[in-house]
């Protein structure tokens, strides 16, 4: 007995097939000259007329044949995918992590979403904005931010100051030159905050996320693995349409 992963496979070969044998099939439906015939002779209107030879051309294409034809190339179709849909009703599996059932007896068809939108998230948590390394941070029960230990910072302030570069004389007065010196006169204490994750934190989700798409494809594959039914339906579904 087939596994429905084989019947998957096969699909994939008999729907290019299918494609192929119906345009081959269908092809003379376009061409009016192949479905027509003729057939005639000739009689002279009195005895020693010209004899002329019958003529005649024949049908080519015949399109209750090419219905047979298109029934008999697409039975094979809907009987392999109507097997494949049949079998994805029962085919189940479970999402097994680290010997925990996350979800169990999932079906493939959202074990197929799953696995596509897990690839989706792994792209977001990869953006994930991540806490400056170069700071210490800690948790702040207050505002459930992250935040950083005070740092004190001296506040300056420029003050004129004279430099006398000669001293005044009779004849000259003196050369002073101003200069701005930094006197401090406060302190800044300061505290950064953040909304960012330790790095720690996006590390182990995408740990996680790791872990639980690997056992989605396994489930995957597991429930790929069922057993199928065979469903012959296209003898029925012709043998009603083009009876």
């Amino acid at each position: 007995m087939a596994k429905l992963n084989q019947i998957i496979a096969v699909e994939k070969g008999v729907k290019s097939k299918v494609a192929q044998d119906l345009a081959q099939a269908q092809h003379g439906l376009g061409k009016p000259q192949m479905l027509a015939g003729i057939s005639r002779t000739y009689q002279p209107k009195d005895e020693e007329g010209e004899q002329l030879p019958p003529e005649s051309t024949r049908v080519q294409v015949k399109a209750e044949d090419v219905l047979k034809e298109t029934a008999k190339i697409l039975t094979r179709l809907f009987d392999v995918t109507a097997t494949k849909d049949w079998s994805n009703l029962t085919a189940r599996a479970d999402i097994v992590v680290d010997g925990r059932t996350v979800l169990a007896e999932v079906p493939v068809s959202y074990l197929l979403f799953l696995e596509k939108q897990l690839g989706e998230l792994g792209t977001f948590l990869r953006r994930l904005p991540v806490l400056d390394g170069a700071e210490a941070w800690e948790q702040d029960p207050s505002t459930d931010w992250w935040k950083t230990e005070q740092v004190r910072t001296v506040r300056t302030k420029k003050v004129p100051r004279n430099h006398v570069k000669a001293e005044a004389t009779e004849k000259h007065p003196a050369q002073v030159e101003v200069y701005y010196e930094d006197i401090p006169v406060g302190y800044w204490t300061t505290v950064k905050y953040s909304g960012a994750l330790p790095a720690r934190r996006v590390n182990e989700l995408l740990e996680r996320l790791e872990k639980l798409s690997a056992a989605v494809k396994f489930a995957r594959e597991e429930a790929n693995a069922t057993q199928v039914t065979d469903h012959r339906v296209g003898d029925a579904v012709f043998g009603y349409l083009f009876s």
